[in-house]
């Protein structure tokens, strides 16, 4: 129970030192200007290219930490060490325009053991949401009485941030075939959002006019809660269906947020709100059909109960700006996943044999409003393979190429395409092994 105790203290500095320097929020969508970001699927390296599928997935060679019931099946000599980074190039064009963006960030950290039979144990690092854009938008506004020029004016929107998390959970296995399993979670990061405004006449920066400049702010803090259950039914001798579900609570984020206004006349106001931001409650339900070690079969359904979280927005008149908390401004969030592995040989003795080919496809329902109308749907295809380091281990690395596209459902939305690379080690090895000499 030393060692235990001691690589626990282990992980829980090292994951804190991460957590600390992995500020890049890896996002470059204009989308994340709205709620509390772009929201991210949780997934890591067994399941990234599956598009995510989780809930059914039970092996004790993985950590899943979308399900914390799939503890349980982590064996008594494995110590799994698994983490990842993520590269995109995005295309956004609205209008007759476009802009290419690139971006990289850390994707995930998790660490899996056991603690006692039937009882196994995690924790790690992955974001939340993500905040991260940087667009102009230009807007005719009429001509000069003076000189008759034109008058353009130009709203610069930036905006950096999101949520991170920490998470620690277990999964307990009370009965010969259901697990149970619960992660406790903590949020934490930054909500920062900025406009700044700017008049052209006749193509040059005008001071004529009164400009309104607007910078919105929150230090975020609260928690997160994850309950999950699996239930593994053998058909067979080579044939297992699993069946998953999580629940997620949703509650109110306690935090301030503060909107600053400033215009070019020297005018500063201020206004504040409380308890402005909420997490939604959120249902998950899935299984996995696990044909003779060789290929697995995944779905998920995903629902987000946005819909009535809080939200802080703005009420701006020709002399005030105020923060009003708005519960219209999000729609429930809908995700359907499917996947599948598959291996040629998982006893074979050649390299190829143990390859881990992977495809997934996704599709997401819109969780924001964009200026009153419902935002992007969301497409999602993925594919990859996990590599052996060599065929006598159980450590991989997982390679995934991922394809999203967000398309609008109205005119002057953005349509966003990105292609990410996805790259990470899953080290798992058997650390707690007693060997006997003779």
């Amino acid at each position: 129970m030393n060692h235990i105790k001691r690589l626990f203290s282990l992980l829980t500095a090292a994951l804190l030192t991460i957590a600390a320097l992995a500020q890049s929020n890896g996002s470059n969508s204009s989308y994340s200007r709205f709620g509390l970001g772009t929201s991210n699927n949780q997934s890591v390296g067994f399941n990234r290219a599956m598009s995510g599928v989780a809930q059914g997935m039970r092996h004790g060679e993985h950590v899943n930490a979308q399900n914390p019931a799939s503890y349980a099946a982590i064996d008594s000599l494995t110590f799994i060490f698994d983490a990842g980074m993520g590269i995109q190039r995005g295309h956004m064009k609205a209008n007759g325009s476009s802009v290419n963006a690139f971006n990289a960030s850390l994707e995930y950290v998790t660490a899996g053991f056991r603690l006692r039979k039937g009882l196994g144990m995690s924790v790690g690092f992955m974001p939340y949401t993500t905040i991260g854009y940087n667009f102009t938008n230009t807007t005719q506004v009429g001509s000069s009485h003076t000189t008759g020029l034109a008058i353009t004016s130009d709203n610069q929107y930036y905006g950096n941030g999101g949520l991170h998390q920490i998470y620690m959970g277990i999964g307990w296995n009370p009965f010969a075939d259901l697990s149970i399993g619960v992660n406790v979670g903590y949020l934490w990061g930054d909500y920062s959002h900025s406009l700044v405004q700017t008049f052209y006449e006749g193509g040059s920066v005008s001071t004529n006019y009164n400009t309104q400049n607007e910078v919105w702010s929150s230090d975020l803090k609260t928690y997160k809660l994850d309950i999950g259950a699996q239930y593994p039914i053998r058909l067979n001798a080579k044939n297992t269906l699993t069946l998953g579900a999580t629940a997620s609570l949703g509650h109110g984020i306690g935090s301030e947020v503060t909107l600053m206004r400033f215009t070019s006349q020297g005018d500063t106001l201020q206004s504040k709100a409380k308890n402005a931001f909420e997490l939604p409650y959120t249902i998950q339900a899935g299984a996995s059909w696990k044909y003779n070690a060789k290929l697995t079969v995944g779905a998920d359904y995903t629902l987000e109960r946005w819909a009535g979280c809080k939200v802080p927005v703005s009420h701006t008149t020709a002399t005030s700006s105020s923060i009003n908390v708005a519960t219209d401004q999000y729609l429930n969030r809908h995700r359907v996943a499917v996947g599948a592995e598959y291996m040629i040989n998982p006893q074979g003795r050649k390299y190829g044999d143990h390859i881990h080919y992977r495809l997934g496809a996704s599709y997401t329902t819109p969780n924001v409003k964009v200026n009153g109308q419902d935002g992007p749907q969301e497409y999602g295809i993925t594919a990859g393979v996990a590599l052996p380091l060599n065929t006598r281990t159980r450590s991989l690395v997982n390679v995934t190429v991922e394809w999203l596209h967000r398309a609008p459902r109205n005119k002057g939305q953005i349509t966003e395409n990105y292609l990410m690379l996805h790259a990470g080690v899953t080290f798992n090895e058997a650390w707690f092994m007693k060997w006997k000499f003779q």
